[in-house]
């Protein structure tokens, strides 16, 4: 099969990418890779420095764990409209299986890339590995809006918390603005200080907001009636697109804690682990706040409206344990900002090494480490997203989602089977038939996601996707002209790579 010369054009990573991409870890847990950014970034006086406190601030299993459970969950807030279209026993049936059959593969594929291709930017890395940078950066795209539709969201959701003890902040009007505005800035400063310490306030905004549905659950047990599981919703059928809608609004974005590989301590190792545990403690978060919620109240399903788990709190356990679980929101909201900030920012520095985006966006700062031009950026347009309307964005922002994931799973399956001489520390233990059904069912489900979306939002993801492309068309213009600044050093030049994985086709060299 030959490749659009479009795509070829910049496929190759230069010789000193591709060798630091074959090198195995060193044994601090960084790759050549790691040490070839630093050194276009830093002086040579400070380079040995800058080292050490990179690979002090190296995230490890916990606080990825952490982050990954922000990214993708941040506990059973939201959940309350499975209930209310389909039913108490369809919710926990749901959230007890979801998990497994979507997050388990996507879990997966995201483990053996991520330690494969260990670099930040992770999912645009791959696409731009398996198809060129018109696929890489078509996928930052989709992947880069959907996070910035969902991280505008949080600020505003705290001030609707903060709107119940302070009336003027719930309502429209310079108040709300200044605290969406300020809680925004806020926030991003933090993520400026060290994708440590966001790791680490992750873990204690983690156990802080899980800690009031752990004892909900407990306190809850003499007075489940499993009976209540089974309750029907009344007078109206089903609603299987709210249904599966909030399954999955809930529970993606697995991989985005993949943009920030290159600053994992032994990815190789550190990913798998950390996803494995995330899984489990993900799916008992929404599965046991949910049995006790359903099986220790009265309510019907009609009554689960978003913020009925508040009031399930005070029925069960009294009003401490309510306004626990409703600041246990507020903190939750937090740590999904910070989280998913971080992967969109690390996003934009990796597209930025790959040549993809201009230099600017690579920049780190001196003290910290930290992209803070990708974090301003991310900020900014964040800012930009918060004062628009919701409905629809929010579709469009699923619909682009899964184009980018359907995408990420082709490349997966695409490099399994034309590049087996791609070293993988952590191998999905399948071969590619088996890889190929693994990879259908949550595909299936993503097809449904956007075969059910409205006209409305075909047209907005339409243009955002023409966006995503003229973008790129404007990058290599800027590039061949020389107008910006870009990282040359792992620009391409793809003949002898194309050659080289053409003659693995030709010769049946798969796995």
């Amino acid at each position: 099969m030959t490749m659009n010369p479009e795509i070829q054009i910049t496929k190759l990573p230069s010789q000193r990418q591709k060798q630091a991409e074959e090198t195995p870890p060193r044994e601090d847990g960084t790759t050549a890779q790691d040490h070839a950014s630093q050194d276009l970034q830093q002086p040579e006086h400070g380079a040995h420095a800058a080292a050490q406190q990179q690979h002090r601030s190296k995230l490890t299993v916990l606080p990825l764990v952490f982050l990954i459970y922000f990214e993708v969950a941040g506990g059973p807030y939201g959940a309350e409209r499975a209930v209310r279209a389909a039913g108490p026993l369809f919710t926990l049936l749901g959230f007890l299986l979801f998990p497994f059959l979507w997050g388990v593969p996507e879990s997966l594929v995201t483990a053996e890339l991520a330690a494969a291709l260990p670099g930040n930017g992770g999912f645009v890395l791959w696409a731009d590995r398996a198809f060129g940078p018109l696929a890489g950066s078509l996928l930052g795209t989709w992947k880069y809006l959907s996070c910035v539709i969902n991280i505008a969201a949080y600020p505003a959701l705290v001030a609707d918390y903060l709107g119940r003890a302070v009336p003027a902040v719930a309502q429209p009007g310079r108040t709300r603005t200044g605290t969406v505005v300020g809680m925004t800035v806020l926030l991003s400063f933090l993520n400026y200080t060290g994708l440590s310490i966001v790791g680490w306030g992750a873990v204690a905004l983690g156990l802080v907001s899980l800690a009031p549905f752990v004892l909900m659950t407990g306190i809850s047990v003499p007075k489940l009636r499993p009976k209540r599981w089974t309750a029907q919703v009344q007078g109206r059928n089903k609603d299987w697109r709210l249904f599966f809608n909030t399954l999955f609004w809930n529970l993606n974005y697995w991989d985005s804690a993949s943009t920030m590989a290159g600053e994992v301590d032994r990815p190789e190792r550190t990913f798998p682990r950390a996803l494995g545990v995330a899984v489990v403690l993900i799916a008992a978060s929404y599965l046991l706040p949910l049995m006790a919620a359903t099986g220790a109240t009265d309510a019907r399903p009609e009554a689960w409206e978003n913020g009925y788990l508040v009031d399930a709190a005070g029925i069960i356990g009294g009003g401490w344990l309510k306004y626990w679980i409703q600041a246990g929101a507020v903190l939750s909201s937090i740590g999904m900002f910070e989280a998913q900030l971080s992967s969109g920012a690390y996003q934009l520095l990796g597209m930025s090494e790959l040549g993809l985006l201009p230099a600017v966006f690579a920049r780190r700062a001196t003290r910290f480490r930290t992209p803070w031009v990708s974090i301003a950026a991310s900020t900014a347009v964040t800012l930009a997203v918060s004062f628009l309307g919701f409905d629809d964005v929010v579709a469009t922002a699923n619909f682009l989602y899964s184009l980018g994931t359907l995408l990420e799973f082709a490349a997966f399956l695409w490099l399994r089977a034309t590049r087996p001489e791609l070293k993988r520390p952590y191998r999905v233990p399948l071969p590619l038939p088996a890889l190929v059904a693994m990879c259908a069912v949550p595909s299936a489900f993503l097809a449904y996601v956007c075969v059910v979306a409205g006209w409305r939002v075909f047209a907005l993801a339409g243009a955002l996707t023409a966006l995503g492309v003229g973008l790129h068309g404007a990058m290599r213009l800027c590039r061949s002209r020389k107008w910006l600044r870009f990282n040359t050093a792992v620009v391409a030049a793809a003949e002898d790579y194309q050659h080289q994985g053409e003659d693995h086709i030709a010769a049946g060299d798969r796995v």
